[in-house]
C-alpha cells in the first residue's frame, strides 16, 4: 500500500512537471514569434492581436517618420493593460515632441499643441508609474519649451520674474542663506 502511494505521488508530480514544461514551451514559442515579428517589423493578421507587436510596429513607424500611422497605433494601445499602456503613453509623448521639434523650428506657436499633447502623455505616464525618470526628464524638457504660468500677467508677458532680481532691488535686503 505504501509503495503504491509513493508511485502515485511520483506520477502526480511527473504529470504536473510535464504539464508545466508544455505550458512553458508554448509561452516560449509565442515569445519567439513576437520577437521575430518585432525584428522583421512585419505584422501579419495573427500577430496584429498581440499588443507588444503593435507597440514595436508603432515605434518602427515613428522612427521611419510616419507620424499619423504611428499615432493611430499608439492611441489604439491606450486601452490596454498598464504594462502596454504606460510605454505607449511615453512613446506617444516622444512622438509628439519629435514632430513639434522637427517642424517647429521657425513656427513655434503653430506646433505648441503638439508639445501640450506630449506634456499630457508624460503626465499620464507618470500617474501610472511615478518612478519613470525618462518621462520626468522629457516632461521637464517639454515644460522648458512651453512653460505653464499660474499668473495671467506672466502668461501675457511670456517672461517669469526671477526672485533674485526682485531681492537685489530692495534696500538693505540680504541675499545670503539663513
Amino acid at each position: 500500500m505504501r509503495r503504491r502511494a509513493v508511485h502515485m505521488s511520483f506520477a502526480l508530480v511527473a504529470a504536473t512537471c510535464g504539464t508545466l514544461a508544455i505550458w512553458c514551451g508554448l509561452r516560449l514559442h509565442q515569445a519567439e514569434r513576437i520577437n521575430s515579428a518585432i525584428a522583421a517589423t512585419h505584422i501579419s493578421a495573427v500577430d496584429n492581436a498581440v499588443p507588444e507587436v503593435q507597440l514595436a510596429h508603432a515605434l518602427s513607424l515613428a522612427r521611419a517618420g510616419q507620424f499619423t500611422a504611428a499615432l493611430k497605433i499608439y492611441k489604439s494601445l491606450l486601452d490596454a493593460s498598464d504594462e502596454i499602456r504606460l510605454p505607449a503613453l511615453y512613446d506617444l509623448g516622444n512622438l509628439n515632441m519629435r514632430e513639434a521639434l522637427k517642424n517647429g523650428q521657425g513656427e513655434a506657436q503653430r506646433f505648441m499643441p503638439l508639445i501640450e499633447l506630449a506634456k499630457q502623455s508624460y503626465r499620464d505616464d507618470l500617474r501610472g508609474d511615478p518612478a519613470d525618470w525618462d518621462a520626468r526628464y522629457n516632461l521637464e524638457r517639454a515644460l522648458w519649451l512651453s512653460p505653464e504660468y499660474d499668473d495671467p500677467m506672466l502668461e501675457r508677458n511670456q517672461a517669469p520674474v526671477r526672485s533674485e532680481h526682485a531681492m537685489s532691488t530692495l534696500q538693505g535686503a540680504r541675499i545670503d542663506l539663513p
